[in-house]
């Protein structure tokens, strides 16, 4: 178990960890503004006067706007942890990465290999981490927060204060939206959302267990790790229902990602609608556990192997498929 130690902060103070948060929204706001007067000068230039310096103009211009939208989409809980290392030094982790004027890490973005130990790292095996702080805020104030210490052999130094991040979270205000859990993200969770991107990747759990919003984390992780694939060939996501994705569509843009494409079942064919109205009996029967089974069969039924070479074309890659 993780040490944890409560302290009461009086509220005509500015608590710790203000400052940081302070200068990260500072770059922030800077990042944004320097974006959309980049897109501006760019927009006001006419180009070399011919076809491919106008589509250049037009692609960068997309470009520095697709930037400053994502980081328009991030504004509350930008900062909210903290690494303290065996070599002294600190990682401050957030929704995204930001970087100071001279190059130099300013924070780390939740998604990078960097902030792993942030969900990873326990009293059994701290990774190198003597203290994680949980940061609590809201708009731009640090309202608390919560320390674990790791590595009590090397917590010299140290002052642990505290106020729970998880009972913070549950005691905030519902609004009929879904909020992000990327400061409370478990290590199991955490485990799923870093999963190789090979293969289907099935989440299971009860009501209530955060299925959803891993899903959107793993999204979120996945366009990190594999951008330039991914917004190559887009990203779906398909809800149940237009109420459904009205309830989750603070989440990506929160996390930095603006890029995702939401669709119920029933928009997946655009001009087609499903009027058709069943008996209670086939509801019934199409609800049975037995159709896993069923559907396995017929997959398997329907796979055949080739009589001889079938020549295949692969993102303009002729290439021949043979039996073997």
């Amino acid at each position: 178990m993780a040490t944890r130690a409560d302290q009461e902060f009086s509220t005509d103070r500015p608590l710790p960890e203000q400052d940081f948060v302070d200068s990260a929204y500072e770059r922030l706001d800077s990042l944004r503004a320097s974006y959309r007067a980049r897109q501006g000068r760019v927009h006001s230039t006419h180009g070399v006067g011919n076809a491919q310096g106008w589509t250049e103009r037009e692609a960068l211009s997309a470009h520095l706007g697709e930037m400053a939208a994502r980081l328009e989409g991030v504004e509350e809980r930008l900062v909210f942890g903290r690494l303290d290392l065996a070599d002294r030094s600190v990682r401050h982790v957030g929704r995204l990465s930001l970087t100071r004027e001279d190059g130099s890490t300013l924070l780390v973005d939740w998604r990078a290999p960097a902030a792993r130990p942030f969900y990873q790292a326990t009293s059994a095996e701290p990774d190198g981490v003597v203290r994680r702080r949980h940061i609590s805020t809201r708009e731009r104030r640090v309202t608390g927060l919560e320390d674990e210490l790791l590595d009590a052999s090397r917590a010299s130094g140290l002052e642990l204060q505290g106020e729970g991040a998880l009972m913070h979270a549950l005691s905030e205000a519902r609004d009929g939206r879904m909020g992000d859990i990327v400061a409370t993200i478990q290590s199991e969770q955490d485990r799923i959302i870093r999963a190789s991107d090979r293969g289907l990747l099935v989440v299971q759990g009860g009501p209530g267990t955060g299925k959803t919003a891993v899903a959107l984390h793993r999204i979120a992780y996945l366009l990190y790790a594999h951008r330039e694939r991914l917004e190559r060939s887009g990203v779906l996501l398909v809800g149940p229902s237009p109420l459904f994705l009205r309830y989750i569509e603070q989440v990506l843009p929160s996390l930095g990602e603006t890029g995702v494409v939401s669709t119920t079942i029933a928009d997946l064919v655009p001009g087609v609608r499903a009027r058709g109205v069943e008996d209670p009996r086939a509801h019934e029967i199409k609800g049975r556990a037995l159709w896993a089974e069923v559907l396995r069969r017929a997959v398997r039924g329907l796979q055949r192997v080739p009589d001889g070479p079938r020549p295949i074309v692969v993102e303009g890659t002729a290439l021949e498929l043979r039996p073997a």
